[in-house]
């Protein structure tokens, strides 16, 4: 964090948090509930705005031999999904959170709040490139798994002995044919109702979930 600027109602209520901030030595400095206003992307600020470094690593630091569990997002457009699938990749216990292709920029606000402080946690890492992004993980010795509703093998037909990573693809489109073709495996979650799909969000709660749950059965 390299400055904290703060209303004054807002600094009688977290004085505890200005206090560990200037301890930091991070600059606390005084603003109107205007200028608050402006600087927030929110209708109702919350009166305390930080200016941070940006969260997203290098590829060659994130994706590296030794990582059990990542999420890739390819061409994912909505923040708050992208932000969401942060929260569950962290709350699962994920290494790693790769956004490919053409996906939201994970600092956009909306995908900021709707992650909820797990931005902060698994390693964040952009590529543009979704081939590389597939071939990178790979190199680290992730099994690729592709989310795709209308794959042969269902999720509970899989096995989760080896690391992995769980690609999942755009809201509207799902995952490409060419992505699909390089995963080692496509995966569909079953439907026992009568539900046609699920939307990102849960669909990549359930498969992560269901990875990050096996994988700790298997180790005890």
């Amino acid at each position: 964090m390299y400055e904290l600027f703060v209303t004054e109602r807002a600094a009688a209520q977290h004085e505890r948090l200005l206090t560990i901030a200037r301890e930091a030595g991070v600059p606390v400095s005084p603003i109107t509930d205007r200028a608050a206003d402006g600087l927030s992307e929110t209708v109702t600020p919350q009166g305390i705005v930080a200016v941070c470094a940006l969260v997203d690593r290098p590829q060659e630091t994130v994706l590296k031999p030794g990582a059990k569990l990542v999420v890739v997002l390819v061409d994912v457009a909505d923040p708050g999904n992208a932000g969401t699938v942060i929260r569950v990749a962290d709350a699962a216990g994920a290494d790693a959170v790769v956004l490919a292709g053409d996906s939201v920029d994970p600092h956009n606000g909306k995908c900021v709040r709707a992650a909820a402080g797990s931005l902060f946690h698994p390693a964040i890492t952009r590529i543009r490139d979704v081939d590389a992004a597939l071939k990178a993980c790979s190199a680290a010795g992730l099994r690729t798994l592709g989310a795709h509703g209308y794959a042969d093998t269902e999720l509970d037909q899989v096995t989760f002995a080896e690391p992995t990573a769980w690609v999942f693809g755009n809201e509207a489109h799902g995952l490409p044919r060419e992505v699909l073709e390089t995963v080692d495996l496509a995966v569909k979650i079953p439907m026992y109702g009568r539900a046609e799909s699920l939307n990102l969000a849960t669909a990549a709660a359930v498969c992560v979930y269901t990875n990050a749950m096996a994988s700790r059965a298997a180790a005890t």
